[in-house]
């Protein structure tokens, strides 16, 4: 049995994810900041705790082994760049960068004792794509992206991989607010080359084999999963 923690496990992709691993019969830990009866049910431990603050005791809360850890929160603040705050940059920086740097800190001496293990982390099709009003989700993506290339460098020597899937627009909880009229999903789903948006089915079986050892020979890469927005123009 192998062991994965999962970050950012209330909903969306982290909770499909931590569900799907669970199916294949490994030992899966959450961290979130609210319970969700579904896991527990399926006997997922849960540890509740806001990873935009400084972490403690999240070590002993963990395997001494750990064979993976997916961090995947994330925030959508979409505005005109003169129109964001300091504080709301800083807030999505805080959710999508140093929360990970907190985690992957303490998750680190897990991970080196499995002596082959995988890091993945999320990013954004607009880190590379230049998209209007996405100037503070796209800064601190591309500082998540910047870091797994680092951590990938530096972590290869302790056969641990670090990649990272960047999706387009996924009908997630979380982009509710951009998707909650037809026109508006219909719109988005004409940006897409594929015609649609994305959804959870989309990501999991990627974020599944990069965590898997079907993929221990790659790392440092930054894997578009876009319906073709980030590379084609049709």
């Amino acid at each position: 049995m192998k062991s994965f923690l999962i970050v950012g496990a209330s909903s969306g992709i982290g909770l499909a994810l931590a569900q799907s691993l669970q199916k294949q019969g490994n030992q899966v830990i959450t961290i979130a900041r609210s319970s969700q009866q579904i896991l527990t049910e399926a006997g997922i431990k849960e540890i509740l705790m806001d990873i935009s603050k400084p972490l403690e005791n999240l070590t002993a809360e963990l395997p001494e082994i750990l064979h993976g850890a997916a961090y995947c929160p994330g925030t959508i603040n979409l505005k005109p760049f003169h129109r964001l705050s300091e504080e709301e940059i800083m807030n999505d920086f805080q959710v999508n960068t140093m929360g990970a740097v907190r985690i992957l800190q303490a998750v680190f001496p897990a991970l080196k004792k499995a002596q082959g293990s995988s890091v993945l982390l999320f990013s954004t099709v607009a880190s590379h794509l230049g998209m209007g009003f996405h100037a503070s989700i796209a800064l601190a993506k591309s500082g998540v992206e910047g870091l797994a290339k680092s951590l990938a460098a530096e972590w290869a020597v302790n056969k641990i991989r670090v990649n990272v899937i960047a999706p387009s627009l996924t009908d997630t909880p979380l982009a509710s607010k951009l998707l909650n009229s037809e026109e508006k999903k219909e719109a988005s789903n004409k940006r897409h080359p594929l015609g649609r948006i994305g959804n959870v089915d989309d990501i999991v079986p990627m974020a599944n084999l990069l965590l898997s050892e079907k993929t221990n020979w790659i790392t440092g890469q930054i894997i578009g999963i876009d319906g073709g927005m980030g590379s084609l123009k049709p």
